[in-house]
């Protein structure tokens, strides 16, 4: 059992002290082609979901590539066909955007602040594995 407490113990403390890097702090989604098509034809299309997380210092760039026939806004943005839109965030805060790329044609960002002490970092790291091992 003391071995079994000396390891949880020693996971534990890695997932604290440890910064977190990732491979890249974009957050990309892609707008495949016919997305407007389907749409128009009744078909359920689920490209983003309706509310996300982002993080300061860890995954904080928004990035949507358009590969649809058609123009897509996000926000105040349009993306023509072929165009990208990338959005990076430096405060932490809530926003609220018009997107027709999702079906209701509102996106949520939840935009919360970098996990610096080793708590925030053990937080952040339970929640993106529970978040994630789904796909």
């Amino acid at each position: 059992m003391a071995v079994v407490l000396v390891a949880l113990g020693s996971v534990l403390a890695g997932a604290a002290m440890t910064p977190i890097h990732l491979k890249s702090r974009e957050k990309v989604f892609d707008i495949p082609q016919g997305t407007y098509a389907a749409r128009r034809a009744g078909k359920p299309v689920e490209i983003l979901p309706d509310h996300m997380r982002l993080t300061l210092g860890v995954e904080d760039v928004l990035v949507i590539r358009n590969h649809d026939d058609v123009p897509q806004t996000f926000g105040p943005t349009i993306m023509m066909p072929g165009q990208s839109f990338r959005l990076p965030f430096e405060r932490a805060a809530n926003y609220q955007f018009v997107c027709t790329a999702h079906a209701s044609g509102q996106l949520v960002i939840e935009v919360e602040p970098e996990p610096v002490t080793p708590w925030a970092r053990v937080q952040w790291r339970l929640r993106n594995w529970w978040e994630n091992r789904k796909q």
